[in-house]
């Protein structure tokens, strides 16, 4: 387990361990989370393009075409404008 001491200002060095295990660099910004039970959950509040690859991916799924894409959009909002 990795701890820190708080400054008189508020402030604490997040452990190398743990920087290394979230992936935190120089201006990374983080989230905190306090439970109902008093714990507090710690994020990253934001994430690298390279974190995102793959998250669309879905096993036996075919690729789509701008153009396919396209009309799936025009028909989403002609069924929205047709609902009002």
């Amino acid at each position: 387990m990795s701890s820190a001491t708080v400054t008189s200002k508020g402030q604490i060095t997040i452990p190398k361990s743990v920087r290394e295990a979230l992936r935190l660099g120089p201006g990374d910004r983080l989230d905190f989370f306090i439970q109902e039970d008093g714990r507090v959950l710690v994020q990253p509040a934001t994430l690298r393009v390279t974190d995102l690859k793959g998250i669309l991916y879905r096993k036996g799924a075919r690729p789509v075409s701008v153009e396919e894409m396209r009309a799936a959009v025009i028909r989403r909002v002609s069924d929205k404008a047709t609902q009002r």
